[in-house]
């Protein structure tokens, strides 16, 4: 090679370099830590929160209001921004060094005549660049010279490895061909991987103008916002309008009360209190920080801290079970998915090819090696262990067996059908010679002699059928061979459920020169296949009972891909279509769009298909979940709403994922999903119970100026309950576990209202019940005497303090189950008994050391009895809702 080639010169590469730049990839734009914490402040909650503080803070140098309250409302945006902040940037930094990692990877070229090994980064356009098996291909080019095989999965899904030739010096690449690329014979591209075979490539392409450059650039594109975000916003603004009403209208009526009721409707008194004008000025003043306070009670200041304390307690639960989170709102998005994009390699099938049967001349069909009897062992572990170019490792795998390595695919998988533990079928043989596989004979051949002397063949049984003239029985002894048309009928058969057929078989000629045999004994035929996994049957199962259309996305041939996905359960339908990328592409993106909902399966699938399926189905407005491992896959999973990147991919696909299956498995993918619900099951409950609160405030603090109560509960009593209620309450519904039956669900529509029928009764029944119960507690004489001071006494107001902390506890058990049930599942759970418990603690401390700040007393026996009675009647309330309204979640 090194007499054949020159390579460039030192000034040919600095001329290359500046007119076509160097290989390495522009790095991909990464956040820092302060980009992502300012960018969190988006969040629409948030944007609220931030509004009701810069009121607060000016109250507070108006003397107006308490400096402690505003650095509560700090406290909860800064704690809320921290968390998801600090939970995203710690995985982004682990993926930032594997990348950096990628970029020192050492080439071998021609240069100045002799073979130099530079950097991958240092290659430039014009460099011949020496291959050998083992090798990824470090940038886009032509072979000048030698022959290969390659595996392009990384770039076009294709599990089948790709042949490579040289180009011809006259060839010339038409338009058709350059869309097809990838099936170009003579073309290679970086990223991919020599398999077997060497030779020299011309280097063509560099850096960001590859297609592994240009794919990896695709991914700086704008993120979508997420469904959550979606959901989010309409609810704060929802919220916002409640709040801003309320407290208007709270504004009014507790003007309206000093002006006018306190003055008993009489206009002289009210000119009176008019004339003079620094009350009235004070009282508006009163009147609208109430109104104010009222807006960060409607609030939920909880929600943002604890969406981001159930991401991340539930991130550590799924890293368990091999989900690694790198993005948080990823997690909720899997839950609320329509449509689900998958591989098929590694995901839906394991990833690897497997001698799944072995066939006699007779047709006796065995499923495993050890099944097979003794005497026909010995030949077939004879004619598998020394006619191959694998090898048996001393590593032993997670299931016991030697590892085996070297060779491709499929002669790993014939070497590893053997039982290498089994001495007994050992054998003394020399290898004479030996004849690599040749894609004109289609088989190769290795002589042998010692305790046998044949040479043993093993190739594609097209090929060698037909001069089997005999055949090795079951007891190792050779029979004449008269099932030909049997045999070839099944072998059609398998062939048509995407079974990868190999011949194996013996002979006493000698291995010529030319490898031409006339006389074969047939040893068996092999049946090899990348089977579907068990267990990504069922999960495909669960996912579509979770009303997710799943669609395998592959670059196999039509025939393969619809019998893979008939072995998994994706085409159980006559309605259900079958497309290949040449019929995808003649479709206009109107007509994709009505064919969408029954396709199952792509085939020949080509990178630009996944990210148009992702964009149509997100105009539909679907939430659009996508799988890959390859740099063909990046752009479609940094584009869909949640990309599931597999762990034995590229840097470059886990960098575009939300989500990485560390398993590859489609199990995995179905657990993400799972998690997803739950957590916005999780959100959902925290909702009811905060905001059951906060409108039974808003109520509260309404109606009482109108019936002589003036501050049924205090600024600082208000504040109070909703930072400790907050931030209590995230870590008691964060916990809450993952329910099987939640898969039963149909998904959300992505712009469905986060508060849906159920909850909005939940949150109304208990709301108006507790203003009832409170007003009633207020204003009763028979209640209020029974107080040590009497009616609204200290004694009388510390209880309904503690009246209305205690009924949102016990309403805390009616929001985490929408069954008759309350106590389901509660010691999966077991925060929430620890947090509210917490809560009345907390609650009852306050009554002693409150004071003046906190307006409250400590209560006797009786008078605490009184309080507990009432706030348990929410619960028969709210089991009375449930009879009556139909739920619409599990």
């Amino acid at each position: 090679m090194e007499n054949h080639f020159k390579g460039l010169s030192q000034s040919e590469v600095e001329q290359s370099r500046q007119k076509n730049g160097t290989n390495a990839l522009t790095q991909l734009e990464t956040e820092t830590f302060w980009q992502k914490f300012i960018g969190n402040f988006d969040d629409p909650i948030i944007k609220i929160l931030i509004f009701a503080l810069v009121i607060n803070v000016i109250f507070v140098f108006m003397g107006k209001a308490h400096w402690y309250e505003a650095v509560g409302i700090a406290a909860a945006v800064l704690l809320a921004t921290l968390v998801s902040t600090w939970s995203e940037h710690s995985n982004e930094n682990a993926f930032q060094k594997l990348q950096e990692d990628a970029s020192k990877i050492k080439v071998k070229v021609f240069r100045n005549g002799k073979i130099e090994e530079i950097l991958i980064d240092d290659i430039v356009v014009g460099d011949l660049v020496v291959l050998q098996s083992g090798d990824m291909i470090p940038a886009d080019g032509k072979l000048i010279d030698g022959e290969m095989r390659v595996d392009q999965a990384t770039l076009n899904g294709e599990s089948k490895e790709a042949k490579k030739f040289v180009m011809p010096s006259d060839y010339v690449e038409t338009e058709e061909e350059k869309k097809k690329s990838f099936f170009n014979e003579y073309k290679l591209f970086r990223g991919t991987v020599v398999v077997s075979g060497q030779g020299v490539m011309e280097v063509l392409t560099v850096g960001d103008n590859t297609h592994y450059g240009q794919l990896a650039q695709e991914m700086q594109t704008g993120e979508r916002e997420s469904p959550l975000t979606v959901k989010l916003e309409k609810l704060a603004g929802q919220i916002s309008k409640f709040g801003y009403i309320g407290g208007g209208l709270i504004t009014i009526a507790y003007f309206f009360q000093q002006a006018v009721i306190e003055n008993n409707f009489n206009m002289a008194q009210i000119a009176a209190y008019f004339s003079n004008w620094s009350t009235p000025l004070n009282d508006l003043v009163t009147a609208v920080i109430l109104g104010v306070i009222i807006i960060v009670v409607a609030v939920p200041e909880g929600l943002p801290m604890m969406i981001a304390m159930v991401l991340s307690l539930n991130m550590r639960k799924m890293l368990k079970d091999n989900v690694l989170v790198r993005k948080l709102v990823g997690i909720e998005t899997a839950g609320g998915l329509n449509i689900l994009f998958s591989d098929k390699t590694g995901t839906i099938t394991k990833g690897q090819l497997e001698v799944v049967e072995f066939i006699t001349g007779n047709i006796k069909r065995f499923n495993s090696y050890n099944s097979i009897d003794s005497n026909l062992k010995k030949i077939v572990h004879l004619s598998i262990t020394e006619n191959t170019n694998a090898l048996v490792s001393e590593e032993i795998d997670e299931k016991g067996h030697h590892k085996i390595i070297g060779g491709n695919g499929t002669e790993r998988a014939v070497l590893g059908f053997i039982d290498h533990k089994n001495e007994s079928a050992k054998h003394g043989v020399n290898r004479v010679k030996t004849m690599p596989f040749s894609s004109d004979k289609k088989y190769s051949a290795t002589q042998v002699k010692g305790e046998y002397n044949l040479t043993l063949i093993k190739g594609a049984p097209e090929r060698m059928i037909a001069k089997c003239n005999s055949y090795y029985d079951e007891n190792g002894n050779k029979q004449a061979f008269n099932n030909h048309a049997e045999l070839e009928n099944l072998m059609d058969e398998m062939a048509a459920r995407a079974i990868r057929l190999l011949a194996i078989a013996t002979t006493e000629e000698d291995l010529n020169e030319d490898g031409e045999f006339n006389n074969l004994t047939l040893v068996g035929i092999l049946a090899i296949r990348d089977d579907v996994r068990a267990e990504a049957t069922q999960a495909i199962k669960e996912v579509q009972e979770a009303g997710i259309q799943v669609v395998m996305i592959t670059g196999d041939r039509r025939e393969t891909a619809i019998s893979i996905a008939k072995d998994a359960g994706l085409l159980t339908e006559e309605s259900h279509l079958v497309l290949t990328s040449d019929e995808l592409q003649k479709l206009s993106d109107e007509e994709l769009k009505k064919m969408l909902p029954n396709i199952r399966v792509i085939a020949r699938a080509l990178p630009t298909d996944k990210s148009r399926l992702v964009r149509l189905s997100q105009e539909l407005n679907l939430v659009v979940g996508m799988t890959g491992d390859g740099v063909n896959d990046s752009p479609a999973l940094k584009q869909a709403d949640v990309g599931f990147a597999m762990g034995s991919g590229t840097e470059v696909a886990k960098e575009a994922g939300d989500i990485v299956i560390l398993d590859d498995n489609f199990q995995s993918i179905a657990k993400a999903v799972l998690y997803g619900r739950t957590i916005f099951k999780s959100i959902r409950k925290f909702i009811i119970f905060q905001l059951t609160i906060n409108v039974s405030a808003v109520l509260i603090s309404f109606i009482g100026p109108f019936i002589g109560i003036h501050e049924a509960l205090t600024i600082t009593q208000m504040l109070w309950i909703n930072l400790v209620m907050d931030t209590l309450a995230a870590i008691a519904f964060g916990g809450e576990p993952a329910l099987k039956r939640y898969m039963k669900e149909k998904p959300m529509r992505r712009d469905e209202n986060i508060l849906s029928s159920q909850m909005k009764s939940a949150i109304g029944v208990g709301a108006i019940y507790t203003a009832v119960v409170s007003i009633l507690f207020l204003t009763w004489k028979t209640i209020g005497n029974m107080f040590i001071d009497g009616s609204q006494g200290l004694h009388h107001m510390t209880a309904f303090f503690s009246l209305f902390v205690l009924i949102a506890v016990f309403n805390g058990f009616n929001a985490r189950s929408s069954n008759k049930n309350i106590f389901e599942h509660i010691g999966q759970n077991p925060n929430f008994l620890k947090v509210m418990g917490l809560i009345v603690v907390v609650q009852i401390l306050m009554t002693y050391i409150g004071g003046v700040i906190l307006r409250t007393t400590p209560l006797d026996f009786n008078e605490w009895l009184m309080v507990l009675l009432l706030s348990a009647s929410i619960i028969p309330i709210d089991l009375i809702r449930k009879f009556l309204v139909k739920s619409d979640e599990a």
